[in-house]
Parts: C-alpha cells; sequence; structure tokens
C-alpha cells in the first residue's frame, strides 16, 4: 500500500515491503526498488497533473540508483523525490530510498530525468504556470 506523507512538500511517499518483494537472500531484491521509485514517480506525476486522461505525460528518460543498504522484511519504505532542476521539457530529480520509520536509514540513492511529452509522443515545454507548480510540489 502506497500513501502520500505530509512532509510539507508533495513528493515523499511510504510503500509497505510485502512478502513477495523479496528474493532468495531474504532481502527486497534490488529490481524491486525500482518498481517502488516507479510508484512513487506516478503519484508524484499525477500531483503534477501528468497523466491520462491530461494532453501532457511523462516518460522516463534516465533512471539510476546506488545500493547502499539492504531492506529487510518487515518495512515501509520512504520513497523522497528532491528537485534538482527544471529544463525546458524536463525536470531532474534526486530519489531517495528510506526508511519510514527512521529517518537515518538510507536505503538507496539516485536520480532520474521526466520529460514532458504530448499525446503525439513529442516533447512538450512547460508554460510558466507549469513550473510554478512543479516549484509549488517540491516546496510544499
Amino acid at each position: 500500500m502506497t500513501h502520500v506523507v505530509d512532509s510539507g512538500a508533495g513528493a515523499t511517499f511510504d510503500i509497505a515491503v510485502r512478502w513477495g518483494d523479496l528474493d532468495a537472500m531474504n532481502h527486497v531484491n534490488n529490481t524491486v526498488y525500482f518498481r517502488y521509485i516507479e510508484e512513487a514517480r506516478v503519484q508524484l506525476m499525477m500531483k503534477l497533473g501528468m497523466v491520462p486522461p491530461s494532453p501532457r505525460t511523462g516518460v522516463l528518460a534516465h533512471a539510476s540508483l546506488d545500493f547502499l543498504r539492504s531492506v529487510l522484511y518487515p518495512a515501509t519504505v520512504r520513497i523522497e523525490h528532491k528537485l534538482i532542476k527544471v529544463g525546458g521539457s524536463s525536470i531532474e530529480l534526486e530519489v531517495i530510498v528510506g526508511d519510514a520509520d527512521q529517518a537515518d536509514v538510507m536505503y538507496a540513492r539516485g536520480r532520474c530525468v521526466l520529460v514532458s511529452i504530448n499525446p503525439q509522443g513529442g516533447s512538450q515545454p512547460w508554460t510558466e504556470k507549469e513550473r510554478e507548480q512543479i516549484h509549488s510540489v517540491f516546496q510544499g
């Protein structure tokens, strides 16, 4: 289950680790980290109005992740997106996978880039109003 955290900024999401997320080594499989981040990114895109039926959506242009520590069951991970920069039609985000119950525990850190596209699949530049909305979501 995913839920939005009331952290002042609208880019933090908690996700409960499921037993099925574990691998044979009894920790969360590395590919699952990307699914957690994907779920949080979709929630973020909803806050930004970038999901159908909107005429604008986003595609993932880049994703990278450094694994720092294993996630063990039971746990709730906290996915936090921090705005690095807003480009002409993209946003660059730092992604932190931490523990929802222990603020000092960080499982992974990475980066992703989302590109805004139109229904025809071409990049779509941000309007000034959309840029303001992006910044307001991250500033709370």
